[in-house]
């Protein structure tokens, strides 16, 4: 991208306060009962966002223009380019006339993991695994087993709710996702929007890692299906448990078992889901007495012994 037209954008550009960053008013026509009307309409936007580490670039993703820091940070520690929160020095976000540039200042570990990978992500929106240039890329251990937490149905059905009520991008333009970070009473905590389902995973989890969120005191969930990249981008961060609007993959299941995260699908209505993996855990509340922030290893535990697959679990209202 040209850097001579580059010019900064201000760090509070949050699609979460101001949403209308995330979107152009235009011009429509509206067909209804036989009749047609011009109306004022937002649509999202989705713009060319460049990665850049260390003076080279190594992605670029087409995303919704805001939150870019965390989907910097996010990106980086969920890809596996940062090994922790404190390699990433300082991000310079610039807007260009191709799009915009996120500047990532990395320490050296991270700049030779990124000479490794000779990764270039150009593609879709939010495709995670473009230019990925060999399978063994593709599937990451996590740094560190996951947090086995225990919910209630209740709080997962509640995350629900409170998700549809929480994205103002997607109330106004009605083509976005939204990833959430809900406490263990399933109310919305933090929550990021984008045009692709990826980097509204990896937006939240950086400002997760931003905010110092416990991650042993809640669950993510999602608007989207729960793919094997998102239960991956959950277990990079030892978040124990994954819940979804629609439905997951195979080998989402398949990773969600062997990464020990409970995964929960078709959550809807408030009153029905599936539990995929570890559905003992999604009984009871557990209290853990110990919390560990976003990207802060711990003393090795167990994910439960016990799991069921494919089990189907309806609370029916009544």
């Amino acid at each position: 991208m040209d850097d001579s037209t580059a010019s900064p954008v201000q760090a509070w550009r949050s699609l979460e306060t101001n949403p209308e960053f995330g979107a152009d008013a235009l011009e429509a026509r509206v067909w209804k009962d036989h009749h047609q009307e011009k109306v004022s309409d937002w649509i999202a936007r989705e713009t060319p966002i460049a990665l850049v580490f260390n003076g080279i670039s190594h992605a670029v993703m087409m995303a919704s223009p805001g939150d870019l820091e965390d989907f910097a940070l996010g990106f980086g520690i969920t890809e596996g380019l940062l090994a922790s929160p404190d390699e990433l020095y300082g991000v310079d976000v610039n807007e260009v006339r191709q799009g915009v540039e996120v500047h990532l200042e990395v320490a050296s570990a991270c700049a030779w993991r990124l000479r490794e990978r000779r990764r270039n992500l150009a593609g879709r929106t939010g495709c995670g695994l473009c230019g990925t240039d060999s399978l063994g890329q593709v599937r990451r251990d996590p740094p560190a087993p996951v947090h086995p937490v225990r919910l209630t149905s209740t709080a997962v059905l509640r995350a629900e709710s409170s998700l549809k009520s929480a994205q103002m991008l997607q109330k106004l333009t009605g083509a976005t996702h939204a990833a959430a970070w809900c406490d263990l009473h399933g109310e919305v905590q933090l929550l990021r929007e984008d045009v692709g389902r990826h980097n509204a995973l990896d937006k939240l989890i950086g400002a997760m890692i931003r905010a110092n969120i416990a991650v042993d005191q809640g669950f993510i969930a999602i608007t989207s299906r729960a793919s094997f990249e998102m239960v991956q981008k959950a277990a990079m961060i030892r978040a124990g448990a994954l819940v979804a609007v629609s439905a997951p993959t195979s080998l989402a299941i398949q990773t969600a078992h062997e990464c020990g995260v409970a995964l929960a699908g078709l959550v809807r209505d408030g009153r029905r889901m599936v539990a995929y993996t570890f559905a003992d855990r999604l009984r009871e509340l557990t209290a853990l007495s110990d919390r560990h922030p976003v990207g802060m290893p711990s003393q090795r535990r167990s994910p439960s012994a016990s799991w069921i697959l494919f089990s189907v679990l309806y609370w029916l209202s009544a």
